[in-house]
Order: C-alpha cells, then structure tokens, then sequence
C-alpha cells in the first residue's frame, strides 16, 4: 500500500522533537501510575464495597472498548493530532476534578464513565506521533517512550509514601496535579500534521482490513492473549487492598508495584537474549504458565510466612505473565501480518484485551468480596482457557513468516 505524500512543512523537523516528546511521555504516565495501583484504595476507603469497587472499575473498561478507537480514529483525521491530544488532555483534567465532590457512588461512577472516554486515547495519540518522528526524522522511539516507563516507575513508589504520610484521600488530588503538568507538557507537542498511515486503534482500519484477519491462527492467538491479559484483572483491581488488609504500609505497597515494573521493563531489555530463537506460540505458553503459577502463588504467601520478600519474588513473575505476553503479541503480529493490517490487528487485539479485561474485572469484585485473596484461584482456569487458545493457535501456525 503506497503512503500519501508529505506537505513540504511535514518534511521539518520541530525543534527539540525527541525533548518535546520525551516530556509528553513522562507526564502522561504520572497519573497512570497514581491511578492503577491507588485509585482501589481511595474507592475501599469511601466505604465502598468490593462489587461496588468492581463495577466502577470495570464499566469504563466497557465503554473506553468502543470510545478509544473512535477518538483517535478522529485524531488522525483532524488537521494536528496534538490539538486532539491537548483537548483530551484538558478535557481529562477537568472531569478529574468530578472525584473532589461529594463521593457518591453515583457520581463516582459517572465520573469514572466520562473520563474513559477522554483519558484513554491520550496514549496511543502520543505513540501515533512519536512514530510519525520515527518513520519522518529517524528518531528513537524506545528513547522518548522510556520516559514513560520510568514516570510510571517512580509514580509507584511516590505515591506509596506521599499516602503513607497522609491517606488514600490524596489520590484524586495527585491525579488531578499530574494531569495538570500532562497539560502543560501537551501544549509543547510537536506539530506533524495528519498521519500518512491510520493510528494502530483506528476505527477505519479496523473496519477494512479486520475480514481478512479473520484466520484461525490470528483469532486464536489474539484470543488466547486477550484472556491471559485478563487473568490479572484480580490483581489489579484488589491487590493493593489485600496488600493493605494484612496490615503492609502505602509506601511498601507502592514498592511492590514498583518491582513489577522494574522486573517488566528488565524482560524488555533482555528478550531478544534469551528468547530470540524461541517461537512465539512457546514465547506465549511460557507467559501462560508463568500466569498460572503467580495466581497460585499469591494466596499461599502470607499464610505460609515468606511475607513482604514472597511478594516481591511473585512480583518478579510480572516479567513473565505481562511483559512477555506483550511482546509475544507485537512478535506475532510482526511475523504473520502485512504492514497495510498491521493497524486492523492491533485494533482487533486491543478490543480483546479490553473486553476480557472488563468482564473478569467485573467478577473480580463478587471474588474478593466471598473469597479475599483466594480469588486469585480463580484466575487459574482463566489463564489455562488462554494456554488452551495458544494451543489451539500452534496447530493452525503459518509455516513461514509474512512477505514484506
């Protein structure tokens, strides 16, 4: 497929490009890293009860599933992606500000369901233009986007001690101080102009090119990866408050999210030593299983005395059952699908992740609420329904790698 070409201003590259973007990358994950680890326990702490906690997490899951494609599907149509991406921003940190009222469950709810919708796109919107230096400027993406990474990082660990020296009632108030900053940082974003190629979640692409995605293998694979990823819907909807019930601190609790991170970024760096000639249907087991003998583990940690050291050794399997299932599906899709499908396949592999992940979210509540952290147990049978679909994958594999 030929690409549109570029407008003579297009060919420019804005000053500071990698700075610019760097900065973009490292405010947009503050507020990520406050919110997933946090928000559970300032929800636990407004009195609210595990189905309760479940549904508010899980319904913007639901709808962000049908809104995030629209959106930047509109990014990529609109004459600058970054003024899409600063009225998101925007647009965020006002709603955010809907968690300083009365809170209700109601009005959680309903501000949790509109900020989905805004809050969202501003990732891939971010990596639509980070890419377009990539393929235009030759800039290095993992360069900028570790930004990100080591934002996330360090929100985990400083929110755990900024909640340690106050309480779960900070949390609103740090998401709404990051959003602030990713406003300010939104409104340096370089100027590209529209995309020569669809963002990988754009609506569009996805409608044209899913059909003919529509083979075993692909809809196996991106299955069996969408459950797997959902398995740790109990993980992240009620770790932090299990974590909590048996009397670990904030600050400790931020660690423990922390390492994760740190053993997910060390795989990302390591891969390619350790796994290059390893196929990727056996990339994908190795993550299931990993999946499997962390929700086992989980339960048995407290009880049997290895206390905080057994929950940063089962942190450690984060490396495995997220990192590796995340590259294993890019490694897949890089293998069996052509660059013109590329965005459909991502589009595609996105609404399963999402969609799973809500549904087990959901449950996830009436789990921990019968069952506190034997719930995990039941994240077994999901991770081995996923392991079952990687298997069901390997037997209609392509023999040899897609023409380029």
């Amino acid at each position: 497929m030929s690409l549109p070409p570029l407008s003579p201003e297009q060919l420019v590259k804005p000053r500071h490009f990698e700075l610019r973007m760097s900065l973009i990358f490292a405010t947009l994950f503050v507020s990520l890293g406050t919110h997933v680890p946090y928000f559970p326990l300032w929800l636990h702490a407004q009195g609210f009860h595990a189905e309760q906690i479940a549904i508010i997490l899980a319904a913007p899951m639901f709808l962000r599933v049908v809104t995030t494609p629209l959106l930047t599907a509109l990014a990529d149509r609109a004459k600058d992606r970054a003024d899409v991406y600063i009225a998101l921003v925007a647009a965020t940190m006002v709603l955010s500000a809907g968690y300083f009222l009365n809170p209700t469950y109601a009005m959680v709810l309903a501000v949790s369901l509109a900020l989905t919708v805004v809050w969202t796109p501003h990732s891939p919107i971010a990596d639509s233009l980070a890419l377009s230096g990539v393929r235009r400027f030759g800039s290095n993406y993992t360069a900028m986007r570790k930004w990100g990474s080591i934002s996330y990082l360090c929100a985990n660990v400083a929110g755990g001690f900024i909640l340690a020296w106050t309480s779960p009632q900070a949390v609103p108030v740090i998401i709404f101080a990051a959003l602030c900053a990713a406003l300010v940082a939104g409104l340096l974003a370089p100027r590209l102009g529209r995309p020569r190629r669809a963002s990988p979640l754009s609506a569009a692409d996805i409608q044209h090119q899913a059909p003919s995605l529509l083979n075993p293998y692909f809809l196996y694979f991106t299955l069996g990866v969408g459950i797997i990823t959902a398995s740790h819907a109990f993980l992240y909807g009620f770790v932090s408050i299990y974590w909590k019930s048996v009397g670990i601190s904030d600050s400790v609790v931020g660690l423990l999210w922390a390492w994760g991170v740190v053993a997910e970024v060390c795989m990302f760096v390591f891969f390619n030593r350790i796994f290059a000639s390893v196929s990727v249907v056996k990339v994908m087991l190795i993550a299931g299983v990993g999946s499997i003998v962390r929700w086992i583990a989980f339960p048995l940690i407290w009880p049997l005395g290895l206390g905080v050291a057994g929950f940063f050794g089962v942190q450690t399997l984060h490396s495995v059952s997220v990192a590796m299932v995340l590259i294993g599906l890019q490694k897949m899709i890089g293998e069996t699908v052509s660059e013109e499908r590329t965005g459909a396949a991502q589009g595609i592999a996105y609404f399963f992740n999402g969609f799973f992940m809500a549904a087990v979210t959901l449950a996830s509540g009436p789990l921990y609420e019968c069952y506190g952290v034997d719930g995990f147990l039941a994240m077994i049978p999901i991770a081995i329904v996923g392991l079952a679909l990687i298997g069901l994958a390997a037997r209609s594999a392509p023999q040899h790698p897609v023409r380029r």
